[in-house]
């Protein structure tokens, strides 16, 4: 299994000098290896392989690029040739893309050293810090944050200078299969150990076992951006003002970025420690995020990231995550399986075939305004990706179900977790 980890760095001026320089001969190299591929042939373009030959020949030629370690410099030209690969999918998908582009000093803002050229010490620093170092750079404190898994080996280091000035090092990981815990057996799952997930909005996620968590407020952050955004606006692009109000746009947007993360982070990691298996709706975000209403909201949510989080997270605390279709599951009875049509701003679910109503209970009217409409409906819908996902996995459903002892009238099924909650306490209320 492959993944990373981030730490935050803080590198002396010598060595941050030394980093921005490393950063430019590299984006050079990385434009003269665009370069020499687009004047190559048509019919003779090089290969990785070819210009990986061309190296000692360039060095030979640019003495700048001798400066390089390289296996790191090799590293830059399968860059070149990984974003080429992609461009090419994506047109062979039918999207209308252009070229690669030549890049610009603000746009190359990371190097990768793979396999060699690097050292971590974490022994040389103190409480959280430990010190990592590039070849021909030197060494570098970050802050070890979560130290690396004693059975994961360090197969790549990056380095890389975000937009606000800062500087962050991402070590990629992989650790052998046989070192991971074991998966409880798919065949003995049952709707006890399991839960099915609907992913929204202002609720960001409603379990079928009856929780529902509420999404961060952003509203403040997002006021502080546009504030921000037209400062930017009335200055002289490229004046030393202008900088000076990037960086605090940027560093809005790093802190709205690190907010949502933080916050998924939280979430994932209880949901793995907590069910054997989850089952989680498998969005199209693309085409969702290309719907005329609730884009933002839809983008400010990141459920891919959320998705993605807890993948890789399932594997490390041995839990089961399956994505199952997602359409229909909020038209579907929980009960029945009888499909209902519902416009989007109907937020309650009643069943015309088996009478299962989860909120137009005549007599919890004072209740169900405490408990909303929508999570009733919602609670159906994370029901029903439970259900369909231990269907896709053929196993079955069990005859007794929590369905059966939910109604709108029944306050204690649902149990709604504040944003902040979540982030004061790093986990959910059990």
């Amino acid at each position: 299994m492959e993944y990373s980890h981030r730490y935050h760095a803080y590198p002396t001026q010598e060595v941050a000098a030394e980093l921005e320089h490393h950063l430019n001969i590299h984006r050079q190299l990385y434009n003269h290896v665009k370069w020499d591929y687009e004047n190559s042939p048509e019919d003779d373009k090089p290969t990785e392989y070819d210009q990986n030959n061309k190296l000692p020949e360039w060095k030979q030629r640019w003495p700048i690029f001798g400066e390089l370690h390289s296996k790191v410099a090799q590293a830059t030209v399968a860059r070149f040739h990984h974003n080429l690969t992609v461009l090419s999918e994506l047109k062979e998908e039918g999207y209308d893309v252009g070229q690669l582009k030549r890049q610009a000093p603000t746009e190359y803002r990371s190097v990768t050293y793979n396999q060699s050229g690097f050292d971590l010490d974490e022994k040389r620093g103190h409480d959280k810090y430990a010190y990592v170092r590039f070849s021909k750079i030197g060494w570098m404190k970050i802050r070890c944050s979560r130290p690396i898994p004693d059975n994961a080996t360090i197969k790549e280091v990056t380095f890389k200078k975000e937009t606000t000035g800062e500087w962050f090092v991402s070590f990629g990981l992989e650790t052998d299969d046989a070192d991971l815990p074991d998966k409880p057996d798919i065949n003995s799952l049952d709707a006890s150990n399991s839960v099915g997930i609907d992913l929204g909005i202002l609720n960001y996620i409603h379990t079928s076992d009856g929780k529902t968590v509420d999404w961060l407020d952003l509203k403040d952050d997002y006021e502080r951006l546009r504030r921000e955004q037209r400062k930017l606006s009335r200055k002289e692009m490229g004046s030393n003002n202008w900088e000076k109000q990037r960086l605090k746009v940027a560093k809005v947007k790093r802190h709205i970025r690190r907010k949502v993360l933080d916050y998924q982070h939280k979430i994932t990691t209880w949901l793995v420690k907590e069910y054997d298996a989850i089952l989680v709706e498998d969005l199209d975000v693309k085409e969702m995020l290309e719907q005329s209403h609730n884009a933002r909201n839809k983008q400010d949510a990141a459920w891919r990231q959320f998705i993605t989080l807890l993948e890789y997270k399932a594997e490390l605390y041995g839990t089961h995550v399956v994505q199952v279709e997602a359409s229909g599951t909020t038209k579907k009875c929980a009960s029945c399986g009888v499909e209902t049509e519902k416009p989007i701003w109907v937020r309650e679910h009643s069943c015309p075939s088996c009478g299962f109503e989860t909120d137009r209970d005549a007599n919890a009217v004072v209740r169900l305004r405490l408990t909303g409409s929508k999570i009733a409906r919602d609670f159906a819908t994370a029901m029903n990706v439970l259900q369909r996902g231990f269907q896709e996995l053929g196993l079955g459903w069990p005859e007794s179900t929590p369905v059966e002892t939910v109604t709108a009238t029944d306050r204690a099924v649902f149990q709604s977790v504040s944003a902040s909650h979540v982030i004061e306490t790093g986990s959910l209320p059990s």
